[in-house]
């Protein structure tokens, strides 16, 4: 009986132990514009495997368009605060992989870090969550093992190898290389929404590529400050480079449900910004609306008749 009630207890204590373990490791989650029709994915989880075969690899997606640092920091901005905080982030669109550009590990305010190149990717970042703490990767120490020859795969080399260190927690967030300046993180330049008078001005960030439903950058708050209700009549209008693409005036709707079939709509977007839509319909293509920095938007109430 003491015998059954000793190996009880150890095991308990061994069960316990590697709960602690598993929670001592935070998510590791890779960004890039690879795809997944050749090894490189699998070439960056076989490196995070290595460092620890129990860390949690997930994917935020691999079908950032070619060299679209843009929309890559965009999606990094969607998604990285619905993980927990002591996430680390690989990231991965790299025009200047092998170039003097650093590479660095930026720590927001609330303890989430994010590996990559400092190119513009940790813009939208770097200004939502507030910099912590940026520090450059000291390749010399944090380098897969036997890569030093390899000169343009540093999200295999160095990137996914110092996130699945960071995540496990085989290196400090202090060991990853010397500090810089928190205000030397690249931005990239673009229209933050504002207000003039009844005009509110900002861009489309992205598209909800596969309904076609376009985001701007205009949130919630700045847009109640036009008194526009539900069933409100606005004005929207797109530009393409300082060039009118499209104008459209649509009702302020809640859900898509809220106009007839084929009909546009304007509404919040699961972020709290505002979006126009066609309720079953395809509102980008229809209109030939893209996004991006050069893609502006114009919104005000219209007159009703």
């Amino acid at each position: 009986m003491k015998i059954t009630k000793l190996f009880s207890a150890i095991g308990f204590s061994v069960l316990m132990a590697a709960q602690a373990q598993a929670f001592d490791r935070n998510a590791l989650v890779l960004m890039t514009d690879f795809g997944t029709s050749d090894g490189a994915v699998s070439a960056m989880r076989g490196v995070a495997f290595g460092v620890d075969p129990a860390l949690q690899v997930s994917d935020l997606t691999h079908n950032i368009p070619d060299y679209d640092i843009w929309l890559g920091a965009y999606r990094l901005y969607q998604t990285a605060n619905y993980w927990p905080k002591g996430s680390v982030f690989v990231n991965v669109v790299d025009l200047g992989v092998g170039t003097e550009r650093k590479s660095v590990v930026l720590k927001t305010r609330e303890g989430r870090y994010f590996v990559g190149p400092d190119n513009g990717l940790f813009t939208l970042i770097a200004e939502r969550d507030g910099v912590a703490e940026l520090r450059e990767i000291d390749e010399k120490v944090n380098r897969l093992a036997g890569s030093a020859e390899s000169y343009t795969f540093h999200g295999r080399d160095v990137y996914a190898y110092v996130g699945a260190r960071l995540a496990s927690g085989a290196i400090t967030f202090e060991q990853v290389g010397p500090v810089l300046p928190s205000e030397s993180v690249v931005k990239i330049a673009y229209q933050k929404a504002v207000r003039n008078g009844e005009t509110i001005r900002g861009i489309v960030p992205v598209l909800d590529i596969k309904y076609g439903n376009v985001w701007t950058n205009i949130p919630k708050a700045l847009f109640e400050e036009l008194k526009i209700g539900v069933g409100d009549p606005v004005q929207v209008r797109f530009l393409h480079k300082g060039k009118q693409v499209a104008r459209v005036v649509a009702p302020f709707q809640h859900t898509f449900g809220g106009v007839a079939k084929g009909k546009p709509l304007v509404y919040l977007n699961s972020l709290l910004d505002v979006a126009v839509a066609t309720s079953w319909g395809n509102f980008a293509q229809k209109h030939k609306i893209e996004s991006g920095v050069d893609w502006e938007v114009e919104i005000k109430k219209a007159a009703t008749k």
